[in-house]
């Protein structure tokens, strides 16, 4: 059976338009999706992971995950694809780490450049922990980290059959 993409396999798609559309193909008619994807680059800070990352791999990966979270881009897609009563919002959060480990381990183990990661050296990794930690300095507090981000949210009702 087919399924629509995940929030995550639509954010990095290279054609976010037909992963939208696919999501409502599967759908049955009057039925609802929500996709939440990650908010502009700039508003999430944790995004110096990117360069950090791309420095040391060769992929244009990194550049496609901010692309449905910059302006209204993911209800245009939804609109474009077919949904009826699409709403999308911005939420402004900040992601709470206890310490460094906890801050490589949601960045690194987990994430969307885990792959790269999985390729690096012993030496690379500890370069680019290091890079990644310092890019989080002025989200310090204490020996935790409190990292402002921002996600869009967006729903649509797919037509009757």
């Amino acid at each position: 059976m087919t399924h629509p993409p995940s929030p995550r396999e639509a954010m990095c798609v290279p054609d976010p338009d037909a992963a939208v559309r696919e999501m409502g193909r599967v759908l049955r008619p009057e039925g609802r999706a929500v996709a939440a994807v990650w908010g502009e680059r700039r508003r999430c800070r944790w995004a110096e992971i990117f360069p950090i990352v791309d420095a040391r791999v060769d992929s244009d990966v990194c550049l496609l995950f901010f692309q449905l979270g910059t302006g209204d881009h993911l209800s245009v897609a939804m609109t474009k694809a077919g949904f009826r009563k699409v709403e999308g919002r911005r939420i402004e959060t900040t992601l709470e780490y206890a310490g460094p480990d906890e801050a490589l381990e949601g960045a690194f183990a987990g994430g969307p450049i885990a792959m790269a990661y999985s390729r690096f050296d012993d030496l690379t990794r500890d370069q680019v922990h290091q890079e990644f930690l310092d890019s989080l300095a002025p989200f310090r507090e204490g020996e935790g980290y409190r990292i402002p981000g921002q996600f869009v949210v967006t729903r649509g009702e797919w037509p009757g059959g």
